[in-house]
């Protein structure tokens, strides 16, 4: 435990007043509550709804698992001299060294600047009803409020209770201070089991470069 961390919240209680001071979790609310106020404004329910959100539990695994991945996990390349880097994996890396520091935690609050729009683009570009498009914006909204609120809870002090929690808690905790090229799940652990990267904890070892993914200071400034 790093002495930020063990100066974080280690209640429920405490924890939520914590998550809700920060921005990210401010917007997911305010955008998630909007989402449901249209969603039950415009009615119109069919069992296709049922279908979008079944397709977003599906898809969200491998979502999470390709971000975690590919985005948070970027390399800094030089390129003719000049440093190829961007402030997602930047600020990523920046949480990696300092994982109990709780600002790091959170979505970056410049994503929301094209995350909300880009997703409206999409949901009502690709939906046949703009009933469908607004619920799975909505669901879209909660399953990304819920991942914060499991990213944010997993690096305080609060220990999980139930066993679900417990295994997302362990599978987070092993990829920061085992190996990072491991266990790459927060919020759901599916993603892991299908691509294979959540070996059993005696197979990996211990990875020095879990506090700084293999990569100087200066290119995670």
């Amino acid at each position: 435990m790093t002495p930020a961390m063990a100066e974080s919240p280690d209640t429920l209680r405490d924890a939520a007043r914590v998550f809700s001071a920060y921005w990210s979790p401010r917007i997911l609310i305010m955008a998630t509550s909007l989402a449901v106020a249209a969603r039950l404004a415009l009615g119109e329910w069919s069992r296709w709804d049922l279908v979008v959100v079944l397709a977003i539990l599906a898809g969200w695994p491998l979502l999470e698992w390709v971000i975690h991945v590919f985005i948070l996990h970027f390399r800094a390349v030089t390129l003719f001299g000049r440093i190829i880097d961007f402030p997602v994996p930047k600020s990523h890396r920046a949480h990696h060294r300092n994982p109990g520091d709780l600002a790091l935690v959170f979505i970056p609050t410049h994503v929301f600047v094209y995350a909300i729009p880009l997703q409206l683009v999409l949901w009502l570009g690709l939906m046949p009803t703009t009933s469908l498009a607004i619920t799975g914006i909505t669901f879209y909204f909660a399953m990304a409020l819920q991942y914060e609120w499991s990213h944010f809870l997993i690096h305080t002090r609060y220990r999980p209770r139930s066993r679900y929690y417990q295994r997302r808690w362990r599978n987070h905790r092993l990829h920061h201070f085992k190996n990072e090229h491991y266990w790459f799940g927060v919020s759901t652990l599916a993603g892991d089991w299908v691509l294979r990267t959540a070996p059993p904890f005696g197979t990996v070892p211990t990875s020095p470069t879990c506090r700084t993914l293999g990569q100087t200071a200066t290119l995670g400034a």
